[in-house]
């Protein structure tokens, strides 16, 4: 225990005082207040300094006849920093109609004297009887209730001017709508008390309202959708905040895209690639308009054209390589199945007996190789569509199986994929143009290209997205739509997102894996759709009529975007140097050629300067 005397004047020894070591250090602590209190305070009559923040509290003191809903959405999603709170004190529905039945009187009084006077009908007296008698019914049938609402607004700023610009913005809103707020002058520290979340109103300035035009104050309406990190998608069209997402931060990263020709769907997935591109992600495209060859080149990935005549092939025998989780008899099996769905395809459809005819075909051809269940067939050269035509040609119920696959290994068709693979999608960025490729072949086209990037998405373990643009031509046929469905639900597994972008949303719709992709996609991007789809599109969204609306006139690049639980309205915005490289724009992709062709042609009349110079 410590000990403390004190003297006096005259040298008199006075009291000795205990001082306890805990008195000692409670002197020394730091209380919650201390830590959160600014480090200065000064109050004048319009506002409060908070250390280096200026703080100016108001309240309404007004609402207008009919309050509609979300009314105050446009005051809770400015991108400005201010606090809102809202208090609601009940009041006993009997003194209220004790009261009403004074109000009731007094205007009924009125208008019997004017009509007395015979003065002309005042229309004023005439509203407000009608809307006391409808509230006195509504509260005798206990439909509604009185309460004073405190609505109280605190604006935050570093500078005065700062604070009066968001001022007018809020009055500017507010006034448009009827509803009129006042600084509360010399109370502005009652004010910020009131603001503070500790559920004390002391400003006590209310307004008596009913429950309908309360409900319209309900303060939940924000449209913000953002996250801390991911990639910019566009500008949130409700109050001009960013939307920042990553897709591999959700529950599993597929996207899918709908929109009308011309609205902007390929931009905003172009848009979306090149960013995906700078956060270590691998992107594959399965192109069916040639659009991304340009955006390939400027990011130094890989292009492969796919066409009869093309030097690209992929060979469908192909195996994958069995992970070590993997037995490679469970490997040899599934791509089996794979290969009958390709040839269901390629056939036109198989009956029971050719699709079992198929199968054992196809094993055949792989033990040729000595590819079976037992072997490890990692280094064997794997088998051609041709060594399958040979085995077919020599099984009994395989006469019209074989007359139908001819046109693949020795008619007009031959080239497409009676090939080794030559192609190599060890790259940041690959995409498969099948722009080349006849309508008749572009399922089994993409078929195999799925089946050859999903082999190579199951070799190695990276991040990556696969974007399959025009996706209705996968979900034509059963098999592909049913492969497709796949890569959506197993792709979380292997670190694999799927993109998937239609214009035509009845057909995506008609196969029975429509529906199941888009509930397995995280993500989900409707742009500007037109009038005979909009009904299917708002019932497969769920759509409100506003939203509905929203859709139908949309400009390009504008729409909803849904993610997880959340979905905001949507503006797609690019960077001068992202829209020269991802633009599918013809006039600009006109100009972008002929300024390679005279920069060319520049560069050509240099050197030729230079040869006669040297000469």
């Amino acid at each position: 225990m410590g000990l403390f005397s004190l003297k006096s004047k005259n040298k008199e020894e006075m009291p000795v005082i205990p001082i306890l070591p805990q008195q000692i250090y409670e002197t020394g602590v730091l209380e919650l207040n201390d830590v959160i209190a600014p480090s200065a305070l000064k109050v004048t009559p319009r506002e409060i300094n908070l250390g280096e923040k200026i703080v100016r509290t108001f309240f309404v003191i007004s609402y207008p006849r009919f309050l509609n809903e979300n009314w105050f959405a446009p005051i809770i999603n400015l991108s400005k920093v201010f606090d809102i709170s809202i208090f609601i004190h009940p009041i006993e529905t009997s003194r209220v109609l004790r009261q009403f039945q004074k109000k009731v009187a007094e205007v009924q009084s009125q208008i019997h004297t004017r009509e007395e006077k015979g003065l002309v009908r005042d229309p004023v007296l005439d509203t407000a009887y009608q809307d006391l008698e409808s509230l006195r019914d509504n509260l005798q049938q206990a439909q509604e209730r009185i309460f004073d609402v405190g609505l109280y607004i605190s604006l935050y700023g570093n500078s005065e001017a700062e604070v009066d610009k968001v001022e007018s913005q809020m009055k500017s809103i507010l006034d448009s709508k009827l509803v009129y707020v006042k600084p509360a002058l010399f109370q502005q520290q009652q004010g910020y008390m009131s603001i503070l979340p500790i559920g004390t109103d002391v400003l006590l300035v209310h307004s008596k309202l009913n429950s309908s035009p309360l409900s319209s104050i309900f303060p939940f309406v924000s449209f913000d959708l953002t996250s801390d990190r991911g990639i910019l998608y566009g500008i949130n069209r409700h109050n001009a905040s960013l939307i920042l997402f990553d897709r591999f931060s959700l529950e599993n990263y597929n996207s899918i895209s709908f929109a009308t020709s011309g609205a902007g769907k390929s931009y905003a997935t172009k848009l979306e690639i090149l960013r995906t591109l700078m956060f270590d992600t691998e992107v594959i495209v399965i192109d069916p308009e040639r659009e991304y060859e340009y955006m390939a080149e400027a990011t130094g990935g890989r292009y492969f054209n796919i066409s009869l005549s093309s030097e690209h092939h992929i060979n469908p025998f192909d195996l994958p390589i069995a992970r070590e989780d993997e037995a490679a008899s469970d490997v040899l099996r599934s791509h089996i199945v794979n290969l009958v769905g390709l040839f269901r395809i390629m056939m036109g459809g198989l009956t029971p007996e050719e699709d079992s005819v198929i199968d054992r075909a196809i094993t055949e051809t792989y033990a040729l190789k000595d590819i079976t269940a037992e072997s490890n067939f990692a280094d064997i050269e794997p088998p051609l569509l041709s060594d399958f035509e040979l085995v077919l040609a020599g099984m009994e119920g395989g006469e019209s199986l074989l007359t139908r696959l001819t046109k693949y290994t020795r008619g007009t068709w031959a080239g497409f994929i009676n090939q080794p693979t030559n192609v190599d999608i060890n790259k940041k960025f690959v995409v498969f143009s099948v722009r080349d490729m006849e309508d008749e072949l572009k399922p089994v086209a993409m078929y195999i290209i799925t089946h050859h990037i999903w082999n190579a998405v199951r070799k190695n373990l990276r991040k990556r997205l696969l974007v399959i643009d025009e996706a209705w031509w996968m979900m034509k046929s059963e098999d592909t739509a049913s492969f497709l469905f796949g890569l959506a639900k197993r792709g979380r597994k292997y670190f694999l997102g799927l993109a998937t972008i239609t214009q035509d949303v009845g057909d995506f719709l008609k196969s029975p894996y429509g529906l199941p992709i888009i509930t397995n996609s995280s993500i989900q991007l409707l742009l500007k759709q037109s009038p005979s789809s909009i009904d299917l599109v708002q019932k497969t969204f769920n759509l409100t009529e506003e939203e509905k609306f929203l859709l139908l006139e949309s400009g390009i690049g504008e729409g909803i975007f849904f993610a997880g639980l959340k979905h905001v309205a949507i503006k797609t915005i690019a960077s001068y140097t992202e829209d020269q490289i991802i633009t599918s724009d013809p006039s600009q992709l006109l100009s972008i050629r002929k300024a390679k062709e005279e920069l060319a042609s520049a560069d050509a009349n240099t050197r030729g300067t230079d040869v006669n110079a040297a000469k």
